[in-house]
């Protein structure tokens, strides 16, 4: 590692340290919990299937009816999904479809593809097994047993089975508080002319768009101008409203760069030079209540920072019990001759050939690259790499989750 630089391994670590679940648990719809943090496990009270069902359309029989192919057999009665059938008498069968309970007395269900109807009879064609097409009871869940474990984000497949056993509602931690700002006199909004020296604050549009990814409550306190007495101004604002504060710029030690004096002012800050590419400056620290965290000006540090540092420590403020994002191991279909001697986050996307290309401009400025990528390579500190050498990969499907 550079002398005098922290590795992210070490941000994180004493980040996370300071990161303290929100207090606050509210009900919500399981309609309307997607995206949400569990608060709570949730036990099913109910066996999944409720009753022997059927599997398939077919036919209910008693196995010890059909000893060889070709048996006849009088269907006895039609049981539909939603419908209860009637035990079933030696010698019949009974029409049965997906879903439906099985009749008292049946051991199997021959698919109607095996079987030919015959006026009030059917032919089954094929001998079953038994047990052959039938759900048992609680074959899925069994009654009391735990479907949902805490500290989970949930997935629209995991609110889809808290409703399978009649969960209407579920314990969620409330969404984090997120303030975000932006500093720097040259920010210009879309839509506004652009003077000479200006530049369109991306920034608070690819961070607003993150911040809403992990399901955050989102506070924009806008670009603020570059003085001490602003940048102030705001962080008392909005310490006093928000669980976390973000800012992009003003981290540096330059003259207008005015977020450091101010933060210190306003609470206390510890300011890191990561050995990451792209990245470096960082800051972390507290203003009353409210964590502070410093990101970058860069747009493609900004934003790799913010996966990176950002997102683990909002993860874990939400009470999210799986807050570090997992790699994939992947085959690079490029050379990187001349690696940093900080840690790299290269940008990359799959090809055809189910490997990964890079941008060929990993320059911290060009956004182009990240709308370009599918996601990000963490190549270790000093590490050339070759065409065809498995690399460590994060696919933003997985950094967003």
């Amino acid at each position: 590692m550079n002398k005098g630089l922290l590795s992210v391994d070490e941000a994180l670590e004493v980040m996370l340290a300071g990161a303290r679940p929100v207090a606050g648990v509210e009900e919500v719809p399981t309609l309307e919990a997607t995206g949400r943090v569990l608060a709570r496990a949730q036990v099913s009270t109910m066996d999944v299937p409720p009753m022997d069902n059927s599997a398939m359309d077919g036919y209910a029989v008693r196995v010890a009816d059909v000893k060889a192919p070709d048996a006849r057999l009088k269907v006895a009665q039609r049981i539909q999904a939603g419908s209860v059938g009637r035990a079933l008498e030696p010698g019949t069968a009974a029409r049965i479809f997906t879903g439906a309970p099985i009749p008292p007395g049946a051991d199997a269900i021959v698919m109607q593809e095996y079987c030919a109807a015959d006026g009030e009879f059917v032919v089954v064609k094929k001998v079953p097994e038994k047990e052959a097409w039938i759900r048992r009871r609680a074959s899925d869940i069994a009654k009391g047993a735990q479907i949902l474990a805490p500290g989970i984000r949930l997935r629209p497949q995991d609110t889809g089975l808290a409703a399978s056993v009649g969960i209407k509602s579920l314990p969620l931690h409330r969404r984090v508080r997120l303030g975000l700002f932006f500093t720097g006199d040259e920010l210009v909004m879309p839509g506004d002319p652009l003077p000479p020296g200006r530049i369109y604050n991306s920034n608070r549009f690819t961070l607003n768009g993150l911040a809403r990814v992990y399901g955050c409550e989102v506070r924009d306190y806008g670009i603020v101008p570059d003085s001490l007495e602003a940048t102030r101004a705001v962080l008392k604002r909005a310490a006093g409203e928000c669980d976390v504060i973000v800012t992009s710029g003003g981290v540096s030690v330059g003259d207008a760069d005015f977020v450091k004096p101010a933060v210190e002012a306003e609470g206390s800050l510890l300011m890191w030079k990561i050995a990451m590419k792209p990245g470096r400056p960082l800051a972390f620290g507290k203003v009353g209540n409210a964590a502070f965290i410093g990101l970058p000006g860069n747009p493609v540090s900004s934003f790799v920072t913010f996966l990176i540092f950002v997102r683990p420590f909002l993860l874990k403020t939400q009470g999210s019990s799986h807050v570090l994002p997992r790699a994939i191991e992947a085959r690079a279909d490029f050379d990187w001759p001349q690696p940093d001697p900080r840690r790299e986050f290269l940008r990359v996307k799959w090809n055809a050939h189910g490997g990964l290309e890079i941008y060929p401009t990993q320059d911290s400025a060009v956004l182009t690259s990240t709308a370009w990528a599918d996601g990000l390579v963490d190549n270790p500190p000093n590490h050339a790499i070759a065409k065809g050498e498995r690399v460590r990969y994060l696919p933003f499907s997985e950094l967003y989750g």
